[in-house]
């Protein structure tokens, strides 16, 4: 890059913008990118923003000077208060949206839960009845494990050293015994 840009001074923030808002000026918007891009991303960072985020607002805030310059008056505001205040409304919106999906996300888990149905409770009995017989039909040793294991809710390797079994005994166990219980409760493998 020269001394000058197309007229503007090459060290100079506000004839840049100037330049960037007269004719669309690349070089200009490229001086003022290199120049304005770590400075916003710098800022952004000490008012906690994570560097990843900080790039993102830094880039977004120098595409909304291109397409603002039109609006940049250097009589009322230096280009770096301007540049500056454009950044720190930009996070100021990044940080709203962040927080709104995090409001949406938490109702999304307190949504109710469907109403349950009046045959849901003969549904249940009628599965864990199936889930007992399949189970009698499992060697005792792949009972054990299961019902460790799921009933009550124990780590593979827990279970391994409560029955004295490698872990990879205990995992075996239990596959063998879920693709057993799948074929005689005719789910799909």
């Amino acid at each position: 890059m020269g001394d000058e840009i197309e007229g503007a001074s090459a060290h100079d923030p506000a004839q840049w913008i100037v330049a960037i808002a007269a004719r669309q000026d690349r070089a200009a918007f490229a001086a003022l990118f290199e120049f304005y891009a770590p400075r916003v991303k710098t800022m952004l960072m000490r008012m906690g923003v994570g560097a990843a985020t900080a790039e993102d607002v830094a880039q977004d805030t120098l595409l909304a000077v291109w397409r603002k310059a039109a609006q940049y008056d250097p009589q009322r505001a230096a280009a770096s208060a301007w540049v500056y205040t454009i950044a720190r409304n930009l996070r100021i919106d990044r940080l709203r949206r962040d927080n709104r999906s995090k409001l949406f996300t938490l109702y999304e888990i307190i949504e109710p839960e469907e109403p349950e149905r009046p045959d849901g409770p003969l549904d249940a009995a009628q599965d864990e009845a199936r889930v007992r017989v399949a189970l009698a039909e499992l060697p005792e040793e792949q009972v054990r494990v299961v019902e460790l294991s799921f009933f009550e809710g124990r780590a593979h390797g827990d279970i391994a050293k409560l029955l004295d079994l490698p872990l990879g005994t205990v995992k075996s166990r239990l596959r063998l015994a879920m693709n057993r219980l799948r074929n005689l409760l005719g789910e799909p493998t």
